[in-house]
């Protein structure tokens, strides 16, 4: 089944695939070091919500569709935010939606997907929000995952990338696969971004860290932070993870 972005919408386009360059972690890293340690938003955030559908995460697709709302909400006061929903699942399916501006909206087009067996697709989704990035502004990418089958390279190459063009990546990481982990935390690394172990009961702790993602693509940093102090627990863990002292 396609994902629709509300009534009346389209089905979203399939993400081309796309072979990236392969340069070396270390030197991402030297570069990014360089980099601006903020990059406020304005007028409204646009945050990339990449979730794998694959067989694996049928239970907790439903989950997610619940959760999701925290993002919003937690923006009303920020100027608001925009958000494509990105999925990947089956044989080499992986589909954008278009952008969209109401919590209603996300939860409609992701009751509309269905999860399909397959491999993971995660160079994809990086490689589809760096083409969105390189046409125009991507505050945050967001992807929410248990496993990750591909080469580590390839989603070092592209996360590197995004660091560069400033678009960090949180991963919330569902279950405890090691392979996985050490790839995503280093997709975190590269991008500036962040990365979160989660499980199925901890659902109110995801929906925070949601709210808090969606508050620094729709503000920036000092947005985050607000947003962390007043929520506390794993929001504001999150918060000084990207904003560490001194």
């Amino acid at each position: 089944m396609s994902a629709k972005g509300g009534e009346g919408d389209k089905t979203p386009a399939p993400v081309p695939a796309q072979a990236p360059a392969r340069p070396a972690v270390d030197a991402f890293l030297r570069q990014l070091a360089a980099m601006p340690t903020a990059r406020p938003a304005s007028g409204g955030g646009r945050l990339i919500f990449a979730m794998d559908a694959t067989a694996s995460r049928e239970p907790s697709w439903d989950r997610a569709c619940q959760l999701q709302g925290e993002m919003f909400e937690a923006t009303a006061a920020l100027g608001g935010l925009a958000v494509q929903l990105v999925f990947y699942r089956g044989f080499s399916e992986c589909k954008a939606s278009r952008w969209l501006t109401a919590g209603a909206q996300l939860h409609r087009a992701m009751r509309a997907v269905s999860c399909v067996g397959g491999e993971t697709q995660i160079a994809r989704v990086l490689a589809h929000a760096l083409r969105v990035a390189k046409e125009g502004r991507v505050d945050a990418l967001v992807f929410v995952g248990d496993a990750m089958e591909e080469p580590r390279d390839e989603l070092a190459a592209l996360a590197g990338e995004l660091g560069l063009l400033g678009v960090p990546v949180f991963i919330f990481h569902e279950g405890n696969d090691p392979v996985a982990a050490r790839a995503f935390e280093e997709i975190a690394q590269l991008t500036r971004g962040a990365y979160c172990p989660f499980d199925a009961a901890s659902a109110e702790q995801l929906r925070a860290l949601l709210g808090a993602v969606a508050a620094y693509a729709a503000g920036g940093r000092r947005a985050l932070g607000d947003y962390g102090r007043r929520a506390g627990g794993a929001a504001l863990m999150l918060a000084r993870q990207l904003n560490p002292p001194g």
